[in-house]
């Protein structure tokens, strides 16, 4: 899941920074902890794409490049995005 992530992000936003990060051994027993160890993600995206636009819009252009994984395949999914030099 971690790749796909990503690869989705790469392929619509063009970062120039991406971490993808599992969190969901944090999570383990927890609401939403599916059993897989992909339940629960952080996304620390930084795109020249952003620049100028809301912080909600940031979040809605990752959860759209990401397609049905936010709350479907995966549980929960924490973003930061920012646009370079912010």
């Amino acid at each position: 899941m971690q790749s796909t992530i990503e690869t989705l992000l790469t392929e619509a936003l063009q970062p120039t920074r991406l971490e993808v990060i599992n969190e969901s051994a944090h999570h383990a027993g927890h609401s939403g902890d599916d059993g897989t160890g992909e339940s629960h993600f952080a996304v620390i995206i930084e795109s020249p794409k952003f620049a100028g636009v809301s912080r909600v819009m940031r979040q809605r252009m990752v959860n759209q490049a990401l397609g049905d994984i936010p709350g479907g395949r995966v549980h929960a999914l924490a973003i930061k995005a920012s646009a370079p030099g912010e």
